[in-house]
């Protein structure tokens, strides 16, 4: 079953069970893809995964510069409505590494090339997040780099 098949599927088993938030969500992730297609000039078909995580990412990164935005401004209501949408779009990420874990991977990465200080910011966090996209947060990795080389 393909990710858009499986999207359609959940799609109408939210109408059925008529979830409202859900399906809204769900029509937005699908939205998504279609734009994301006719961007690349591709049939349904030639698709990558990659493709499909980049438009879920994209999407989860918005709802969360969302929530800090309605938090900022207090407005309670639509933060937890993002929180939601949120939560529905991670369903279909893979799981993410804890903090911890990237910690790890950078220092790992730093040691094996080599990296002396700020000036070495671009090369290590381009090659943590050539590793780490879709796994990690990349505000959580560019935090932990500056604090490695800083």
């Amino acid at each position: 079953m393909s990710f858009k098949e499986k999207i359609d599927g959940d799609i109408k088993s939210a109408m059925l069970k008529r979830e409202t938030l859900r399906l809204e969500t769900l029509r937005m992730i699908k939205a998504k893809l279609l734009e994301k297609e006719v961007e690349k000039r591709v049939t349904p078909e030639g698709m990558t995964p990659e493709d499909e995580m980049q438009v879920l990412m994209s999407s989860a990164k918005m709802r969360k510069e969302a929530i800090e935005e309605f938090d900022k401004a207090g407005r309670k209501d639509l933060a937890d409505k993002e929180r939601s949408e949120l939560e529905i779009i991670q369903e279909y990420l893979p799981k993410q590494m804890s903090r911890e874990d990237v910690v790890k991977y950078v220092d790992e990465l730093a040691v094996k090339m080599g990296v002396q200080g700020q000036k070495d910011f671009g090369k290590l966090m381009g090659a943590a997040m050539k590793e780490l996209r879709g796994k990690a947060d990349g505000k959580i990795v560019q935090e932990i780099v500056k604090a490695k080389l800083g």
